[in-house]
């Protein structure tokens, strides 16, 4: 039997970590020039701290052939063979008003990703942005990149990402009942935040009714909606589709943390992360929880056993790394066998404790933000915005471009990049 086929009795919710390092961060949209950032050394201290998973896009600019530069090193090699770490990648968007969801697209659109990603096979792939074409489109790319796992063994598992949950759950649901086979997951983003939380209340109910394994948090900050300096405006101008009064209600809360000697951020991302490892556990996974073990390939069976709702986040230094995983960690402290853990990894041995009492003064202000929040609470955006039009459609000639070179304004997910404050003190 092939080895596809056998990793494909496997349910993506055994295998998946919960912590996904997601890599729209290596684009020009948050860097002025990602080649000078020092990826190889970023993506080598996120091995070190145990993550194992990576999930990027042709769609974010240079992000494949960086990402794959980065694990082609003797290192790498050395330390990691490739079954021990998660390849995510996406396929079907070209820019912000092109998407391309044919099967000869979405069949080149893999055999490109493999060769940026120096890699034999992709773990998982996801149909980006599905809210932009048709459910029929979606369909044909689903069949497809099925055909490509079946036959040709470069594909493990398959799923889609967007935002808008109604038109996630219609697709998850429609490839279950005309193929009998369920999506193997769903990314949805800025669904599960201080501010939205329609992804726990609806969306979990409905993918698990569509039969879907495991659904990914990602962009905890709404795309950097939830942060006391506003939403970002770099070099794309401001993009971010939410309202003046939205963008108020957002200063508010903010305004109240900082009352309180906090960044409505670092609430913001520990929250989601820490409540959604619960909350999301029934579409979690249980895959490595990089509790901060050396040197050590870890199992959830550590942090009590059970699935794991699992996050995508994303930095661009390795200060923003190590704060990240001061957070995770102190979060998996206080997780069933927590104590052990933190013993196991050389943390102090009332972190557990330490990791409790944190948690309650989260919800605290988590409950204050949403007050002031108010009548925003689950509201939503358009996505696509009105009068969209695919201008990739329009072409009949099947001369199809390349990938833009870069990212452009648009509504796909992206892991945020977390702005902590100077201080060198461990954020937790």
């Amino acid at each position: 039997m092939a080895a596809h086929e056998e990793n494909q009795r496997v349910p993506l919710s055994d295998v998946l970590p919960p912590l996904v390092f997601g890599t729209a961060t290596f684009n020009y949209q948050y860097n002025p020039d990602p080649y000078e950032l020092d990826t190889t050394g970023l993506v080598k201290k996120a091995l070190e701290f145990g993550i194992r998973a990576f999930d990027t896009s042709p769609y974010y600019g240079p992000s494949e052939e960086i990402l794959g530069a980065a694990l082609d090193t003797d290192f790498v090699h050395e330390n990691f063979p490739r079954d021990g770490f998660f390849l995510i990648t996406k396929c079907g968007r070209v820019a912000s008003d092109e998407f391309d969801y044919s099967k000869e697209w979405i069949y080149g659109s893999i055999q490109r990703s493999l060769e940026r990603l120096k890699t034999a096979y992709l773990d998982l792939v996801y149909c980006h942005d599905v809210e932009f074409v048709s459910e029929d489109e979606v369909m044909e790319a689903i069949r497809e990149l099925r055909r490509i796992r079946d036959e040709e063994g470069t594909i493990r598992y398959i799923g889609i990402s967007g935002y808008p949950l109604p038109v996630l759950c219609s697709i998850a649901k429609r490839v279950l009942r005309e193929t009998g086979e369920p999506l193997d997951a769903v990314m949805s983003y800025a669904n599960f935040t201080l501010q939205n939380q329609l992804l726990a209340s609806t969306g979990i109910h409905e993918l698990k009714e569509a039969g879907v394994d495991v659904v990914p948090n990602a962009s905890p900050l709404g795309m950097g909606l939830l942060r006391r300096e506003g939403v970002p405006v770099g070099s794309m101008g401001n993009w971010h589709p939410s309202s003046n009064e939205l963008r108020t209600a957002v200063k508010r809360a903010s305004d109240f943390c900082d009352r309180h000697d906090e960044k409505l951020e670092v609430i913001a991302i520990r929250y989601a992360l820490e409540s959604w490892l619960t909350i999301g556990a029934s579409v979690g996974s249980r895959g490595d929880p990089a509790s901060g073990v050396p040197w050590k390939r870890e199992s959830n069976m550590q942090v009590g056993g059970r699935r794991l709702g699992v996050s995508v986040m994303g930095v661009s230094k390795a200060s923003e790394l190590e704060k990240t995983m001061q957070v995770w960690r102190s979060i998996l402290d206080g997780l069933e066998n927590g104590a052990e853990t933190a013993r196991l990894a050389g943390r102090w041995k009332r972190d557990h404790e330490w990791s409790l009492n944190r948690q309650k003064a989260i919800q605290i202000l988590a409950d204050g933000i949403q007050e002031h929040l108010d009548e925003y609470l689950d509201f939503v955006w358009e996505s696509p915005p009105k009068n969209f039009i695919n201008k990739r459609a329009k072409q009949q000639n099947g001369q199809r471009p390349e990938e833009a070179p870069w990212m452009t304004p648009a509504a796909s997910p992206q892991p945020d990049e977390i702005p902590y404050p100077d201080s060198t003190l461990p954020l937790r």
